[in-house]
């Protein structure tokens, strides 16, 4: 079986009370430090890395699993139509319309994460400006209120 970046991991039971007691040391203590296996030295994690490792332990604490990948990561077609949850055939033709950068590599289609992301933000966006359209459209008609039963 073989996975990919985009492949989520989430916390085993048998490791929850670990990763719980884990995340409480590091936002009550505010840095943190790695040992090496034979107790070399400790080095300070960056601010960032801390950041990130905070992150990372509050969402799989809340239960959710988690991916990391860099935002420029190639993705075949397949990966980005599973990733915005459409077929490859509707994403291709996203594609091909224009509406998402793409490039080639070789003879194949290839999209950056971060586009991906870009596009699934405008989307979405969207959709929430064409319910608030018609929201409001519904009020200023008197409608939004009422309730409409079909005649019959």
């Amino acid at each position: 079986m073989t996975t990919s970046m985009l492949d989520p991991i989430s916390i085993p039971n048998s490791q929850q009370e670990q990763v719980q007691e884990l995340q409480k040391l590091m936002q009550r203590e505010g840095k943190a430090s790695l040992v090496g296996r034979g107790g070399e030295q400790a080095l300070e994690l960056p601010d960032v890395v801390y950041s990130l490792l905070l992150r990372i332990l509050q969402n799989m604490q809340e239960g959710k699993a988690i991916s990391i990948v860099p935002v420029m990561q190639d993705l075949t077609t397949q990966e980005a139509a599973n990733f915005l949850g459409v077929s490859r055939p509707f994403f291709v033709k996203l594609l091909e319309t224009g509406k998402m950068h793409y490039h080639m590599t070789g003879t194949h289609r290839r999209v950056y994460l971060k586009d991906l992301m870009d596009y699934r933000q405008h989307r979405d966006q969207d959709k929430i400006d064409a319910i608030n359209r018609i929201a409001q459209f519904e009020e200023d008609a008197g409608l939004y209120d009422k309730v409409l039963l079909p005649n019959g």
